[in-house]
């Protein structure tokens, strides 16, 4: 089985207008130092928003 790395960790998806956080993923700290930023569908504004990586 493989090891999970450190530097891959889950980071949260934040809704820009209501700030809740509703989606996960993972990314590589180390290549991508800049925070993630998706359009996505926020359920709570039920619409597609900007969804941004939260600490």
């Amino acid at each position: 089985m493989a090891k999970k790395s450190e530097a891959r960790g889950v980071i949260y998806l934040a809704c820009t207008v209501c700030k809740e956080r509703t989606y996960t993923t993972s990314k590589n700290r180390k290549n991508d130092t800049q925070r993630l930023e998706l359009k996505k569908f926020c359920p709570r504004c039920r619409k597609h928003t900007l969804q941004r990586e939260a600490k």
